[in-house]
């Protein structure tokens, strides 16, 4: 959501059992101008993660934003990557960066408990803010992501909300 209208979606979805486990991410997000509908902005990335035994065993990601494609391709690494589902990033100093497979160094601070609204109604959940390499609030209840928060390039807040 940007300035309360739909922008796009944030889909995360789960292959596998026992300790093999793929994760499949989609991001789609088009920011049309006002009145005439002309998309101004378009982000699409689309991941997939592999984990064995709790750990990142590989990771590819391919992104057009706004017209520039990239493309990355890693191995197993004990960084976790910076896809937001997994609240395991609240325990670490550096992330990998899923859009260009860098290395990004953050500080988490724990804000307390909220309740924050989701497609269902509103939740308890706990608020995180992310600061460094990547800066997002984040919201998560029972360890599952609920609620994403950032400010965009341009200054507008953008909310990934949990339908």
């Amino acid at each position: 959501m940007r300035k309360g209208k739909d922008i796009g979606d944030y889909i995360v979805t789960f292959r596998g059992q026992g300790n093999d486990v793929t994760v499949d991410l989609k991001t789609d997000i088009m920011v049309k101008v006002p009145i005439i509908g002309v998309s101004a902005y378009s982000f699409r990335q689309t991941s997939t993660e592999s984990w064995r035994n709790g750990h990142l065993a590989g990771l590819t990601s391919r992104k057009d934003d706004n017209g520039t494609p990239h493309d990355i391709k890693v191995g197993a690494t004990s960084l976790v990557p910076a896809s937001l589902w997994n609240a395991d990033l609240l325990g670490s100093a550096q992330l990998l960066n899923t859009i260009d497979g860098s290395t990004d160094a953050i500080r988490v601070s724990n804000l307390g408990n909220e309740s924050i609204a989701t497609g269902s109604g509103a939740v308890q959940a706990t608020h995180y803010a992310v600061r460094g390499g990547l800066e997002r609030d984040l919201w998560y209840a029972n360890g599952s992501l609920v609620h994403v928060r950032f400010f965009a390039e341009d200054g507008s807040q953008v909310d990934y909300v949990l339908r």
